[in-house]
């Protein structure tokens, strides 16, 4: 399946068309903390595989996109989907991972979807967990954050199947955050909830070492969620080793809750 590449008022944005379209919604995807639209590679070709018309776009400052990630904060990033979303022929599905999972949080206050995807999302509270596993893990990693540099990117913190040297060339696609935007996940209020409730899945690791499974079911309790458990997988679902059997919950699910475009 072949991904295209496209800017969209200065944002990079990969599309993927399938060769028979269904009735299906876009997808839309929106990537974590200091990733950019290349991490959903495996799932835009799966997902025009199975018939969906699939976007990733990188946030501003972020992989291709123009803009300065210094100063960027969350709310910019909801602007920069928001733009990308009146893009597209029809209202998207949300599928939004880590950060972009609170991004997504943020835009179902706003938007009417026909659902969301929330993919190991940072939580609808402050972040203090996600903080706390890094601290114990890495003091010094978690001292970068609050002097507001970038959380490094390290295969433990991403991946549980991939060896070191098939993540490095994963992990070397990252790049730096906004330290305004990292100190929001730390201290950001709820967002509102929707004012009309979104058909909403949300997919966690038990083994993941960012976001605390504890905090991934809080989220989806909030949102009235299904919620699917896996093993064997780290944060970074849609690369790590066993990417296929999220997707495919996915897709699944897509199926089973009748969504349509």
């Amino acid at each position: 399946m072949s991904i295209t590449s496209a800017n969209h008022r200065g944002l990079a944005v990969l599309s993927a068309v399938p060769p028979v379209p269904r009735d299906h919604p876009p997808l839309l995807f929106v990537h974590g903390l200091g990733h950019e639209a290349g991490c959903w590679r495996n799932w835009l070709g799966a997902a025009a595989d199975a018939g969906f018309r699939a976007h990733a776009l990188s946030l501003r400052g972020h992989g291709a996109s123009g803009g300065n990630v210094l100063t960027a904060r969350l709310s910019d990033y909801v602007r920069d989907v928001e733009s990308v979303m009146s893009a597209l022929p029809k209202p998207p599905v949300l599928v939004g991972h880590s950060m972009g999972g609170l991004v997504v949080q943020r835009l179902l206050a706003r938007h009417r979807v026909p659902a969301a995807v929330l993919v190991a999302p940072v939580g609808h509270r402050p972040a203090i967990g996600s903080f706390l596993s890094v601290l114990r893990r890495h003091p010094g990693d978690a001292a970068r954050m609050v002097a507001g540099a970038t959380l490094p990117m390290r295969t433990e913190y991403l991946f549980e199947g991939l060896t070191p040297q098939e993540a490095a060339p994963l992990v070397a696609r990252c790049g730096p955050e906004s330290p305004i935007a990292q100190h929001q996940l730390l201290l950001h209020r709820p967002a509102r909830l929707p004012a009309e409730p979104v058909r909403t899945l949300v997919l966690g690791a038990r083994d993941d070492r960012l976001v605390p499974i504890t905090d991934v079911r809080r989220t989806a309790a909030r949102y009235g969620a299904d919620l699917h458990e896996l093993n064997g997988i780290g944060h970074n679902l849609m690369q790590d080793r066993g990417w296929e059997r999220p997707f495919r919950l996915m897709v699944d699910w897509l199926a089973s809750a009748q969504v349509r475009a």
